[in-house]
Order: structure tokens, then C-alpha cells, then sequence
């Protein structure tokens, strides 16, 4: 007779066991006919799972975050589905979740096309109509071993006979089509209603180069058809916001094959990035850190020292010379340790806060660049603060208070804030772990921030907070990190003497605002569609003159916004007005200044907004406190 508590608090007992189903159906048809699945003392299982003994349950169903998910792992099961029914010859691999949707990994003769695709999302849509019974089936190791190979799927075969052989392994039928998975599933395809596939890409079996080529289909799921076409506006958006094509546009910057990952800014662009840079050089100073700067490669016995190598090796660019093996910074945490181990240190020095702009090498794989916002050789605004384990929680407040400030400045108010936890590959013990992460929680109340948990997403040597920044368009980027390092010091010998001329080990803490200048540069872009804030943008004023006669006029009030700090051009060009109005519109410059024969016999300029507003004629004078105002303010909107 088990009793059944639910998330209002109330109790249902039952003579004897019982399904998820069946509880939800005892709730209410309503509820019966929207149960995804069930959460049993924490747990997710399938709504066919039988409840023995007592038991807390939640239904799940498509408003929750947990049912969203299922609904796109079970449409990964349905595209297979489909797949088989259509190409029998295909063989399927794995088809996990994804961020927005789902993809699975197909081994077929033949590229798949446009046309495949969508033969495929049709037959899915007339499985998905017959409300095909998706059952759960627990087999023998061997016995799915021998299942699969004998349906032509090598590939299955391969996943599961890595299972130890006295584990049971968990299949999921739909119809004709059986696959490997742990569950929960819907109950039926007829709960996957609004889907849609979007490409077709390459990738390698196991994720290895060194094996053979698999096709990946992608797609995306949701539970309602608004949602669907919500975020395929918002695709839509973010192509026309693309930050690789706006770079090429507006003469940014640009990437070629002879330096993959690399980046080549333009004047415009370097513009913007000098801005930028030097926005967070006065951050530094108000702060209290003192910037410093660390060589580029160090030898590869620094880096197994901190723990890098062990934890990391995979991803560092290498080098030698004269017999000695060296490696190309990816971080700049070791640097710091040693520019704070160059004196000793008294406990009267700490907190010492270090910053970088450091300049950073990782070796990315080929196929995950993407243009600035993933690339091999990047800058940081990194900083390092050493201090005492009872100055962590004021130093942590006081950064979260500043990371929201920066954010501001840039435009960025939707902030969430989410706390990663230890991986499973990590240095120090459980102990140092529990007071780090304890640090952490500790600093995000006094703060009075809320934050998701991350468990495992923590870095090898700490625990991290991370801040997520949403854009115009609704995407999340995480930029902004603090972490906590018990142990990186003390593998590199950094000591304070304390007040009872004791030698003490200090705690590390990383952090960086903007993290990757050109990853937050590329989110920049994207977020204000190019159209960047005066603070910000390349060229802040064009002046346009009529006709010739105003050519040396126009000049002069360029040269005087020039001096004046504001980067200024003229359009001196022989064409139409109308002609130099609508190009510098394309090119979203914040302000044009037009002039002509009464601007010029009145000492006035004609003032036009990026958005088309004609603000009227006023002297140079009064147009320069009205720019220095708004850089001042400095955030812009997208």
C-alpha cells in the first residue's frame, strides 16, 4: 500500500503498486493526458514506471524544463525512426540532446539532401499521428549485442558491448524501431507534435577524427507550435546579425586559411577593440588591481606543476628549443603566481589584485571555430587576487557588484548567475572542495544574488561562478567568471608571511568580466546588430557636405571633433547628398553632420540620428556636449 506524496504536500495511497500513469490519471483525465513522465524521489522514469513503496512523484509534463527535454530526446528516437523506414540501409548511432533541440549520427552510403530531409520530417510527422506505444524493454548485454548485429547496426553493437556483460541494458520500442537508451521517454509519439529539421552536418564516430565520417541530422523540438516559430524568428534574427558577416560589411576584421583561429582587425575594428580595452584598463585602476604582463610560453615543467599539463595538455599549442620542451600560455593564472612569488609577501599586502590583458593560445579543433566567438588565439581581461580564506567572501561581493556594473555600461541588464561545481577530474582534496564551493554560496548571498548549480561544470583546480548575459534577441552567453583556488598556489609555492611571522599558503582567486575580448566583441556586434553605441561605435561622426563649396567647412568641423577625442570622418565625395545620407545609414554611424551654404555662412551643422531623426541645426559646440554626454552614459540599446 504505497503512499504517494505529491509537490502540493498531499498524500494518495494506493492498495497496490501503482504507475506514474496511473496516479496521474487518478488526479485527473486533464493531467493523465498531459504526463510526460514522472520525477520519483528525484528521479525521472517513464510514466509506465511502477511504484512500489512510498514515494514522493511529481508529474511531468510539457510546462516543465524536464519535459521539454524529453520531448526532444524522444524526437531524436522518432527521426531514427523515420530514418529506418525510409533509408533501411542506414545504420544509427547515438542521438543525444542538445541546446534548443536534438541530433542523431546516421551511417549511410550517401549524402543525405535537402529533399531527404524533408521526407524525413514528413514521415516523422505520420508517425508521430499514429500514437505509436513507446515501451521501455530490458534485455541481456549479450543478447542486444547479437540483436543489433544482426539488423546490420555495427555501431550499436559497439556501444553496447562496451556494457559490462552482467548489466542489463535498456531499450526503447516504438513500432518496428528499437534502440538503446536509458530513458524516460514519452509514452507515445503522438505527444511529439511540433518539430522541425534544420541540417545536415559531418561528424566523426566517437567524436575521433581518426574514425569514419557519420552524417548528423539536426533538429529542433518544443511543446507548443509558437515556440517553434519563435525560435526560428529568432534564427532568422541571429543571421542577419551574424558577426562574421557585419565584420566583412562594416570592415572590421577578417579570418583566412593561413591562420585558422586567428584574427585580422581592421582600423575600424581595432578601434573598437582599443576602446574597449581601455574602458576596462580604468576598471583595473578604480579597483585596485595593477596590470602586469607574463611572457607568452613557458616551460612544460611550470605547467605540470600547476596541473595544466595533466588536465589540459590536449589542448595546449607546444614548442622547443635547445633540448627544453615548452608550451604556449592558454591561461595566464601561472603567470600571475609567479610575478607574486617574485618578493615575499606580507599578509598587510593582501588582497593583491593583478590584472592582464593576456594574450592566450588554445588548440581548438578545426571543427568547432566560429569566427570570434571560438578561435585558437584570444585576449583576456584577466585578473588574479591573492588573499586570505577570510577575505574571499568580501572580495567575491565586491566583484559580483562590478560584474553587473561593466554589464550595464555595455547595455546588458538580464543577468543570470550560475555556480559550477567540482568535475570529476580534479586536483585537491573533497575537503579543500567543500570550503571552496561553500565560499562561493557564501559571496552570491551576501551579494543577494540568485544562481543555478551547476554539478561537474566546475574548472579542474576550483569551483566557478559564471555570469550569463542574455542579448537583444534572447540567446545567453556566459562571460564573467570567479573562481576559487585552494590548490594552484601552494603546487607553485606562493607564500605570504601572516601576522605571527608564519608562512601561509594564499587562496587564488581567477576572474575575468568580459572574458575573451574577441568572443565579447563578436556578442557585441551581434547584440546591436553593428549598429554599436556612440562610445563604441568605429566612426562615431561623418560630415557630409552639399557641394563643393562647403568641402573646406566640413573638413575643419571633422578636424575639431577630431581633436576634441571623437573619431570623426567627412564624406567630401562629388555625389548627392541623398546618395552619402543613405550609404552612411548602411553603415550605421551614430551621427551625420550635413552641411551646405547656410550651415557654413552660420557657422552651424544640420544633425541627423543613426534612427533617422533629424535633431535640427546647432553649433559645433553644442553637438560636442551633447556626444560627450552620451558617451559618458555610455550603454547603448540594441
Amino acid at each position: 500500500m504505497p503512499d504517494i506524496k505529491l509537490p502540493d504536500g498531499s498524500v494518495r495511497r494506493y492498495e497496490e503498486a501503482v504507475t506514474v500513469a496511473e496516479v496521474a490519471a487518478s488526479i485527473g483525465a486533464g493531467l493523465a493526458r498531459a504526463a510526460l513522465a514522472g520525477k520519483v524521489d528525484g528521479a525521472l522514469v517513464d510514466t509506465s514506471c511502477r511504484i512500489e513503496r512510498d514515494a514522493e512523484l511529481a508529474i511531468i509534463t510539457e510546462r516543465d524544463a524536464e519535459g521539454l527535454e524529453l520531448i526532444r530526446h524522444s524526437t531524436a528516437h522518432l527521426l531514427a525512426y523515420a530514418v529506418k523506414e525510409l533509408f533501411p540501409e542506414a545504420q544509427v548511432t547515438i542521438g543525444p540532446v542538445v541546446d534548443n533541440g536534438f541530433y542523431y549520427d546516421f551511417a549511410y552510403k550517401r549524402p543525405f539532401t535537402p529533399e531527404d530531409l524533408a521526407a524525413i520530417e514528413k514521415r516523422m510527422g505520420e508517425l508521430a499521428k499514429r500514437d505509436i506505444p513507446v515501451s521501455r524493454e530490458v534485455w541481456a548485454r549479450d543478447d542486444a549485442v547479437k540483436f543489433f548485429l544482426d539488423q546490420g547496426e555495427q555501431y550499436k553493437a559497439e556501444l553496447i558491448a562496451a556494457i559490462p556483460a552482467d548489466q542489463p541494458v535498456s531499450l526503447y520500442r516504438e513500432g518496428d524501431f528499437i534502440d538503446l537508451c536509458r530513458g524516460p521517454h514519452v509514452p507515445s509519439t503522438g505527444k511529439l507534435k511540433v518539430f522541425k529539421l534544420m541540417k545536415v552536418a559531418g561528424a566523426y564516430w566517437r567524436g575521433d577524427h581518426r574514425n569514419e565520417q557519420l552524417q548528423r541530422i539536426y533538429g529542433t523540438a518544443w511543446a507548443k507550435k509558437e515556440d517553434l516559430d519563435a525560435y526560428l524568428h529568432m534564427l532568422e534574427e541571429a543571421e542577419k546579425r551574424d558577426h562574421r558577416r557585419l565584420g566583412r560589411q562594416f570592415d572590421l576584421f577578417h579570418m583566412q586559411d593561413e591562420a585558422p583561429g586567428l584574427v585580422f582587425w581592421h582600423p575600424k575594428g581595432w578601434a573598437v577593440w582599443q576602446e574597449i580595452e581601455q574602458y576596462m584598463r580604468a576598471v583595473y585602476r578604480d579597483n585596485g588591481y595593477q596590470e602586469v604582463r607574463c611572457p607568452q610560453i613557458l616551460d612544460k615543467a611550470l605547467w605540470e606543476k600547476s596541473g595544466h599539463w595533466e588536465h589540459y595538455k590536449d589542448n595546449m599549442f607546444t614548442t622547443a628549443s635547445e633540448n627544453r620542451d615548452y608550451a604556449v600560455k592558454p591561461m595566464n593564472c601561472p603567470g600571475h603566481v609567479q610575478v607574486f612569488n617574485a618578493d615575499l609577501r606580507s599578509y598587510r599586502e593582501l588582497p593583491l589584485r593583478y590584472g592582464e590583458f593576456g594574450s592566450c593560445h588554445r588548440n581548438e579543433p578545426t571543427g568547432a571555430l566560429h569566427g570570434l566567438m571560438r578561435v585558437r588565439g584570444f585576449v583576456q581581461d584577466d585578473g588574479h587576487i591573492f588573499c586570505t580564506e577570510e577575505q574571499i567572501e568580501s572580495e567575491v561581493t565586491a566583484f559580483n557588484a562590478l560584474v553587473r556594473k561593466v554589464y550595464a555600461d555595455f547595455g546588458f541588464h538580464d543577468i543570470a548567475v550560475k555556480l559550477a561545481l567540482r568535475p570529476a577530474s580534479r586536483v585537491g582534496s573533497d575537503e579543500v572542495w567543500d570550503k571552496a564551493e561553500a565560499a562561493l554560496r557564501q559571496g552570491l548571498r551576501a551579494s543577494g544574488l540568485a544562481w543555478e548549480e551547476l554539478p561537474g561544470e566546475g574548472a579542474f583546480y576550483g569551483p566557478k561562478i559564471e555570469f550569463h548575459i542574455k542579448d537583444a534577441i534572447g540567446r545567453s552567453w556566459q562571460c564573467g567568471t570567479v573562481q576559487v583556488d585552494f590548490s594552484m598556489p601552494g603546487r607553485l609555492g606562493a607564500e605570504y608571511v601572516d601576522a605571527d611571522d608564519l608562512r601561509q599558503t594564499p587562496v587564488m582567486l581567477h576572474r575575468a568580466i568580459l572574458g575573451s575580448l574577441e568572443r565579447f566583441i563578436g556578442i557585441l556586434i551581434e547584440n546591436f546588430a553593428g549598429a554599436l553605441p556612440l562610445w563604441l561605435a568605429p566612426v562615431q561622426v561623418v560630415v557630409l557636405n552639399i557641394s563643393e563649396k562647403q568641402a573646406d567647412y566640413a573638413a575643419s568641423i571633422a578636424q575639431k571633433l577630431h581633436r576634441t577625442g571623437f573619431r570623426a570622418e567627412s564624406d567630401l565625395r562629388n555625389e548627392k547628398i541623398t546618395y552619402k545620407i543613405r550609404e552612411h545609414s548602411l553603415n550605421r554611424l551614430p551621427y551625420q553632420l550635413v552641411v551646405g551654404d547656410k550651415e557654413k555662412a552660420e557657422g552651424l551643422v544640420a544633425v541627423r540620428t543613426r534612427g533617422g531623426q533629424d535633431l535640427g541645426q546647432m553649433t559645433v559646440d553644442t553637438l560636442i556636449e551633447r556626444l560627450q554626454k552620451e558617451v559618458a552614459a555610455r550603454c547603448g540599446t540594441a
